[in-house]
């Protein structure tokens, strides 16, 4: 299965560059400037995918952990690391990028919205796994421990999604259920940047994965030498 998707993994680094350079056409040449908030809204088609990808990275990390706590095995647990660190990242400019946007639309770069508040507690959530991951060792009850927050953290996510809908708050909908929409020009230039981003997220986990799968194969070579060395070393005496 690697090998097969190491023979299709530069394809998807092509069509990523691609989308990549389209969307940066679009945001910045084809798609208007928004009329109350100016050149500001266009922090939009880099913050909304970003969102969708930081959603990504974290439902990899939960399911995988689930996959992992009810048949442990270490590709899922990597897997679920990869996820989180990913997650992280774009969830980190969620957070910076949001209150951005919100100065000028609001007037204030933090308000505590219901949305930007529940991102703020998904971002400790994962964070704390994180942390755990890094600081706390590896043994196979530190994987475990860290598994379960990564599966109930995942209840943050719908309620971030839902957030505005239930509790209202300033966190603009436009697409979603009660939203204004978008003109055609900015539809198609947050759709495409939809598609850079998700390819920018793919071409990092399968990176970030190859990197780990790597490193645990270097290690079971170095346990494999040293089991050769003990053998060889019982025979000589």
């Amino acid at each position: 299965m690697i090998k097969a998707i190491d023979k299709f993994f530069p394809a998807l680094v092509v069509l990523t560059a691609l989308a990549t350079l389209a969307a940066l056409y679009l945001i910045f040449f084809y798609a208007p400037v928004e009329a109350s908030m100016g050149i500001v809204q266009k922090i939009f088609y880099v913050h909304v995918p970003s969102a969708m990808v930081m959603y990504a990275g974290f439902t990899i990390t939960s399911v995988a952990s689930l996959v992992y706590l009810l048949k442990p095995n270490r590709g899922w647990d990597i897997a679920a690391l990869t996820g989180v660190e990913l997650g992280l990242i774009f969830c980190a400019y969620v957070l910076i990028s949001g209150p951005l946007w919100a100065y000028k639309a609001w007037g204030v770069a933090w308000t505590w919205d219901p949305q930007l508040t529940a991102t703020f507690v998904l971002f400790l959530l994962y964070g704390g796994y994180g942390l755990l991951r890094a600081f706390s060792g590896k043994s196979e009850q530190v994987r475990k421990i860290a598994a379960v927050l990564a599966v109930i953290a995942f209840v943050d996510i719908p309620i971030i999604h839902y957030a505005v809908k239930k509790w209202g708050g300033l966190h603009p909908v436009v697409e979603r259920e009660g939203g204004g929409g978008l003109a055609p020009e900015m539809k198609l230039a947050a759709s495409i940047s939809m598609l850079a981003f998700l390819g920018i997220f793919l071409v990092l986990f399968w990176l970030r994965m190859r990197v780990r799968l790597t490193e645990r194969q270097v290690d079971q070579l170095y346990l494999d030498v040293e089991d050769a060395s003990h053998v060889l070393g019982k025979r000589t005496n």
